[in-house]
């Protein structure tokens, strides 16, 4: 039987590909509209800033934690029922989290809406999964590339767009967003075609679906395995970087909001520029593996760079460095989708994003501590960049490991014709 994950040419296929960005960009559009606005939020039902900040702090766990529970799950139930039904599904979810915190009465039901936000934000399982159903060996990274700039704008338009709107009113970036799913919602309704046939479609498993689970059947995969490691201390790199980039930049260069909002805006820029235009030209020229290797190790250098930069300027110097090591992440899920059978794209997806929120749950913990100990009055060894040194000798762990991994991938095979995707 011909492979439906090749036809990247169909008309109906091709219809899901634009659905399946704007979603993303939505999710994170969405989740970057709470960033200005959630502190107010919670302060306002909160009788002190003490418990404002418990609150916050639970919040922020409470939707990595659901990631975590929950994004294999929606994985394994995309394998089982098709990736259409569990993406709709999920946008309508996130449509009633907007609602919920539009609406919220105190901060029991806020968090409620942290908990649904945490579960429907998983779908970058199934979304994952759709792409890896319809791109070819021929754009597979180029489409997994434009997933990471539709992450990327998003990341850069949602606290812009809810510092507007929250200065308008409090509760308006949650109206604005919960309208937003809902046009999403309608348009994938009518226009996103399923990706998975049901050939290629198996039996949901609570013991595949589970967190536990779904990370012991990456054994079954020793390269995704290693991959999924070298992406783990990878993304510990990044969630590091997240926490600490606005009090490193404060401390040691005296940057204020427009600074570091700017700063940041100009990562998340050239990162989706890099990965929606460059990745493909880069991988017909270097290959999978070799982008992997050549965008951590830039990853590598840019940190170091960040820790040792001595002024503004020379730190700005290494966001270029820092944007062209985004190569590497859709190179990443390239090989792991082209690893792994039509099957079960949805539980390796879901077992990946799984340990990524595993990881954004403590890579906070680990930035902050090396912050403070390494700037604290007293500190014996004052060492402002530790945390991005830290970060660094973790992506040159990924480098290594992914190179083993890269070791044991299978070897790619011509792809036959496509079948035409079913009907909704």
């Amino acid at each position: 039987m011909s492979h439906p994950a090749t036809d990247a040419r169909s008309p109906r296929r091709q219809a899901g590909i634009p659905f399946i960005l704007v979603t993303i960009f939505l999710d994170v559009l969405t989740f970057g509209l709470v960033i200005p606005v959630m502190p107010a939020l919670v302060q306002h039902f909160s009788a002190d800033d003490a418990s404002a900040a418990w609150w916050l702090g639970l919040m922020v766990a409470s939707f990595s934690i659901m990631q975590f529970l929950f994004a294999p799950v929606l994985g394994a139930l995309s394998d089982r029922f098709g990736r259409r039904k569990v993406i709709l599904a999920s946008v309508a979810g996130a449509g009633i989290d907007q609602l919920f915190m539009a609406f919220a009465p105190g901060l029991g039901w806020l968090l409620a809406a942290r908990l649904i936000a945490g579960l429907t934000a998983a779908n970058i399982t199934a979304a994952n999964a759709y792409i890896a159903d319809i791109s070819g060996p021929e754009n597979r990274a180029r489409n997994f590339g434009m997933v990471g700039a539709a992450f990327g704008i998003g990341f850069i338009a949602g606290p812009a767009l809810g510092g507007l709107l929250g200065e308008i009113h409090l509760r308006l970036p949650f109206m604005v967003a919960a309208g937003l799913a809902g046009l999403n919602f309608l348009y994938g309704l009518f226009v996103l075609p399923e990706s998975l046939a049901p050939a290629n479609r198996r039996p949901f498993s609570w013991r595949r679906a589970n967190p536990i689970g779904s990370l012991k059947a990456l054994a079954r995969h020793p390269a995704v395995l290693g991959l999924a490691a070298s992406r783990t201390c990878a993304v510990l790199a990044m969630g590091i970087l997240q926490t600490v980039w606005v009090l490193y930049t404060t401390k040691r260069y005296g940057w204020g909001e427009l600074d570091n909002g700017l700063s940041l805006a100009a990562v998340g820029l050239a990162t989706a520029i890099v990965q929606g235009v460059l990745i493909s030209r880069i991988v017909r020229g270097l290959g999978e593996p070799k982008t992997i290797l050549l965008g951590l190790s830039l990853e590598a250098i840019a940190y170091i760079g960040y820790g040792s930069a001595t002024g503004g300027l020379f730190f700005y110097s290494f966001i270029l460095v820092h944007a062209m090591s985004g190569i590497s992440s859709p190179a990443i899920q390239s090989v792991v989708s082209r690893t792994v059978g039509a099957d079960e794209q949805g539980s390796v997806q879901g077992a990946l994003a799984s340990v990524q929120s595993l990881t954004f749950i403590f890579a906070p913990l680990i930035g902050a501590e090396l912050f403070a100990r390494f700037t604290a009055t007293g500190a014996t060894v004052p060492i402002p960049g530790m945390p991005f040194y830290f970060g660094g000798a973790m992506l040159v762990l990924a480098v290594f490991i992914a190179a083993w991994a890269l070791r044991r991938t299978p070897t790619p095979t011509p792809v036959s014709a496509p079948i035409p995707a079913e009907s909704a």
